[in-house]
């Protein structure tokens, strides 16, 4: 089940006719109030998100989501007419595992929900603990160590430092991990990838040292 908190009835039914007609089930709701009544009956297993709301702004619904336990682990991608870098950087902060900006495609929305669920679903194999510098992942309880502070990274940041910590000493391009993280590949997306890159260095602080930019090519940990 697939919910939508979006105030835009245009926008909202014509995603919903969108989604519903791919084979997913999905409903819509205008105001926070409607979508936490429905969350108390039946948690989805994706949310896509509008910033601009009644009642409370969408990063305030985003930040309470991710505080509850119950839908600490949702998959949630924001929609958003805020194409700003800031604007997804504090999205992405606030726990957002894809962003989407208005106006966008539907064959693409609907490709990010696919690859998102199939994130969220299909674990790696994640037996042993990985440590590297000042950086300790235990991937069985998908947690994340820095300087022996715990780390609150969301999905995407979690599977990109895991990929990179795997697979130590080995460049990743851009467009390679926008495709093992995201599941896809749009032209001129791997800007997605440089912004996780960017919140993940930060909020491992100097442990995110360890993450390297091999100009010209993409991303590597170690030598």
């Amino acid at each position: 089940m697939i919910y939508m908190l979006e105030d835009d009835e245009g926008i909202r039914n014509f995603v919903l006719y969108a989604l519903n007609s791919s084979g997913f089930d999905a409903v819509g709701f205008e105001t926070p109030s409607e979508f936490y009544s429905a969350s108390a009956e039946r948690v989805p297993d994706l949310l896509l998100l509008d910033i601009m709301l009644p009642e409370e702004d969408g990063l305030s619904v985003l930040r309470k989501l991710r505080n509850e336990k119950i839908t600490r682990k949702l998959p949630i991608i924001l929609l958003t007419a805020k194409g700003t870098e800031f604007d997804k950087v504090t999205g992405l902060d606030s726990g957002a595992d894809d962003y989407i900006s208005k106006p966008f495609g539907t064959m693409e929305l609907i490709s990010r929900i696919k690859a998102l669920l199939r994130r969220s679903n299909n674990g790696f194999d994640e037996s042993d603990v990985i440590s590297i510098g000042n950086i300790t992942v235990y991937p069985s309880k998908h947690e994340v160590y820095s300087e022996n502070q715990k780390m609150n990274l969301t999905l995407k940041e979690y599977e990109l430092l895991l990929i990179l910590i795997k697979n130590k000493g080995n460049v990743f391009s851009r467009d390679e991990l926008l495709q093992k993280v995201w599941g896809y590949d749009f032209k001129g997306e791997s800007r997605t990838v440089d912004v996780h890159i960017r919140t993940l260095r930060s909020k491992l602080g100097a442990g995110g040292e360890i993450i390297r930019t091999i100009r010209g090519v993409g991303y590597k940990i170690g030598e």
